[in-house]
């Protein structure tokens, strides 16, 4: 069996441990792709006629695992960016609202932000802003509109239940991390053997890319974690379970 070839076609499952708590922190159980690279730099010194390399030297050891999923998280994007997750966020929307009978006011689903409504007529969208007053969920139009019933209303929302904000800040960076990761080798045998790996310390790259498509495949996040050495020097373990 020590000696059996074998072959991989199956991603691995990935539980990431916080390096400094060594509690953990996510479970990467929907990627499509993980790729573990080993890295080295190798240097010669010369001598001789022809310049020719007489000694190696390897050092600079270290690598990269990469994953490529289509599913995402908050967790994972806090895992990337480093950012801190909280329950409360503000943001701009936009709403065509009815006037009333009269022309002059319009009742908003929700309170907006204080100082944050601006009113367009529903046929000058973005144009000129109309005055108005606000109190509440009311909006009242200094001058009444003739022949429109509707307006364009824009306003900051605010939400404090039922929403995850991560706050990335340019002083935001990501933890260090553990990596356990678990997939499946084939052998020629027609064995299905246990295979692990073990990160000992990684550091997810901070670059994240979010596209947002109506066409083609889902899109994909790619994360980046560069594999460094712990304090006992140790940088991956590759582990072959032999049932």
């Amino acid at each position: 069996m020590s000696n059996a070839t074998m072959a991989n076609r199956e991603v691995c499952d990935l539980i990431f441990v916080d390096y400094a708590t060594k509690k953990p922190f996510l479970n990467l159980d929907f990627a499509n792709v993980s790729t573990t690279e080993l890295t080295g730099e190798s240097v010669f010194a010369y001598g001789g006629k022809g310049h020719p390399k007489r000694v190696q030297f390897s050092g600079e050891r270290g690598g990269t695992i990469t994953i490529e999923t289509q599913v995402q998280s908050v967790k994972l994007w806090q895992l990337i960016t480093g950012g801190e997750v909280s329950k409360s966020a503000k943001f701009v929307t936009r709403v065509e609202a009815a006037v009333n009978e009269a022309g002059t006011e319009i009742t908003l689903a929700e309170t907006p932000v204080a100082g944050s409504v601006v009113v367009y007529a529903a046929d000058d969208d973005c144009g000129t802003e109309l005055a108005c007053t606000v109190a509440d969920k009311v909006v009242t139009l200094s001058t009444a509109l003739s022949g429109s019933d509707k307006v364009i209303v824009y306003y900051m929302k605010e939400m404090n239940e039922g929403v995850q904000r991560i706050n990335i800040k340019s002083t935001s960076f990501p933890k260090n991390f553990t990596v356990y990761g678990d997939t499946i080798m084939k052998t020629e045998n027609d064995e299905v053997l246990p295979y692990r790996i073990v990160a000992a310390k990684c550091a997810p790259q901070s670059n994240m890319s979010l596209s947002f498509s109506n066409s083609g495949d889902p899109s994909t996040l790619t994360i980046t974690c560069d594999l460094l050495a712990d304090a006992d020097d140790n940088i991956l373990d590759l582990i072959l379970i032999e049932e």
